[in-house]
């Protein structure tokens, strides 16, 4: 890219650090500055558009120009610019919600903690579990056990849930006390000649076996998202959450689903809770919740977790725990609206019905030379990209094959992203089935032109 002096590019360069982005390459680089969007597309500063199959950061569920989210934030601005939820200090929007969500949940739940994050939902939920654990005089109870490829947040705790390498290296990562176990993957992990269903019975006995390792009385919790997300879109094999629900129930261990990415319709289910037929103890929820139009986040407790936080703030004299922007009741106007907007037009069913349709699309591809696995549930898949198919390896360098992909893809009009070799598809949910066909040509072309650069690299 070349740079203008004083032009937007050049001053981002200059002033910005980016997230998850390699700053010496993006010096070179530069950024792709967007300027507006349209339903699922978005457009950069010289009007190019661009299909966002990533429906931002898994999270724009009703595209990226909805009118009656910008109304309900304007119209909250008017009334209540802000507001805390401190001190015993309450406000319409954030109780209304609150509500909402306590009914929405796939299994009876007690109370809400609202947060700005799903980093800092999945920290917090952390230092509640501490919480806990000491309430009910049982200080040694403080192991979390999280997955490899899970993804929790970047906080330094959240980070030290997250199972990828590239959050914990030369950040001092993973925090004492966090454990991970095996992922659910049955295509990478899977042992030769072992079915799904033993690949599942065999996690949990991997997982049954660290705790016995650990001591069941030092373990307080096991974290989970219902379709691992940013790991690469891992779907669990169809027995796996009741193999590993047996095990946590079997030494009375605290179940959290990580809906932040499943959350309110992406897997064709309000929650990926329901997709899966999980009963957690504490849910969280954000990206969805708003569209990303307004940064929130929320945690979805039982009276399992309630009653002895409870009791503890009683004991000591509060719950010294909370954010400034926690509740904010302009988030919380944004969420209502979002949540009613998707009842109301029916966009679950809509992901249900339109992700069969993109699953079946996608898996059209499975016979390209490149394509490993195309894999999903609803609205969200990724296509493993390989040089080897049958032994399932890419590039010496990861990423390196997914890599051109993202690049040319972004080329051709469409914004993915590349989890190492693998390419995440999440749309909004709003998407037709024109604009699927459109993305799935889009793909299929690409995987065509990235023959020959792919050619040139070292086969891993």
């Amino acid at each position: 890219m070349s740079m203008l002096p004083n032009s937007q590019e050049a001053r981002d360069v200059a002033y910005q650090l980016h997230a998850y982005t390699n700053a010496r390459a993006h010096q070179q680089a530069g950024p792709l500055v967007i300027e507006r969007g349209e339903g699922p597309y978005v457009f950069d500063a010289a009007g190019k558009r661009y299909f966002e199959a990533m429906a931002g950061l898994w999270s724009v569920g009703l595209g990226f120009n909805e009118k009656r989210l910008v109304e309900a934030a304007h119209k909250q601005m008017q009334a209540l610019p802000f507001y805390h939820t401190f001190s015993a200090k309450s406000h319409g929007p954030s109780i209304d919600l609150a509500e909402k969500l306590v009914a929405l949940a796939p299994v009876p739940m007690s109370k809400v903690f609202f947060t700005n994050s799903g980093s800092e939902a999945n920290d917090t939920v952390l230092k509640l579990i501490a919480y806990r654990s000491n309430s009910l005089g049982q200080p040694q109870r403080k192991k979390i056990i999280s997955r490899m490829r899970a993804y929790h947040g970047v906080t330094i705790a959240s980070a030290s849930l997250t199972g990828l390498p590239n959050n914990h290296r030369s950040f001092d990562l993973p925090l004492p006390n966090i454990l991970h176990t095996g992922s659910p993957h049955f295509y990478k992990d899977g042992a030769p000649g072992e079915s799904e269903e033993a690949f599942a019975t065999r996690r949990a006995e991997e997982l049954d076996a660290l705790i016995q390792k650990e001591g069941p009385e030092t373990i307080a919790a096991f974290f989970g998202e219902p379709v691992m997300g940013a790991g690469g879109v891992i779907v669990p094999p169809a027995t796996y959450w009741d193999k590993i629900q047996k095990v946590l129930n079997k030494y009375d261990i605290l179940l959290v689903a990580d809906e932040v990415i499943c959350g309110f319709g992406r897997t064709g289910k309000m929650f990926g809770c329901e997709t899966y037929g999980i009963k957690p103890d504490v849910m969280v929820v954000s990206k969805q919740i708003t569209s990303s139009y307004f940064p929130f986040s929320a945690i979805l407790m039982n009276d399992k977790m309630f009653e002895p936080i409870a009791d503890e703030s009683n004991k000591i004299g509060v719950l010294g725990h909370g954010f400034t922007a926690g509740g904010h009741p302009v988030g919380s106007a944004v969420a209502l609206e979002n949540l009613k907007i998707i009842e109301e037009r029916g966009l679950v069913a809509h992901a249900a019905e339109l992700g069969g349709y993109m699953q079946g699309r996608l898996r059209e591809l499975t016979s390209h030379p490149l394509v490993g696995e195309v894999r999903g549930v609803g609205m969200i898949a990724a296509i493993e990209l390989v040089l080897d198919k049958g032994r399932k390896t890419a590039a010496a360098t990861p990423g390196a094959v997914g890599g051109i992909a993202s690049r040319m893809l972004q080329e051709r009009g469409v914004i993915s992203r590349n989890m190492l070799d693998a390419i995440a598809i999440c749309p909004p949910m709003i998407v037709t089935k024109a604009q699927i066909d459109e993305l799935v040509a889009a793909i299929s072309g690409v995987l065509d032109d990235m023959k020959v650069e792919v050619a040139k690299l070292t086969p891993a």
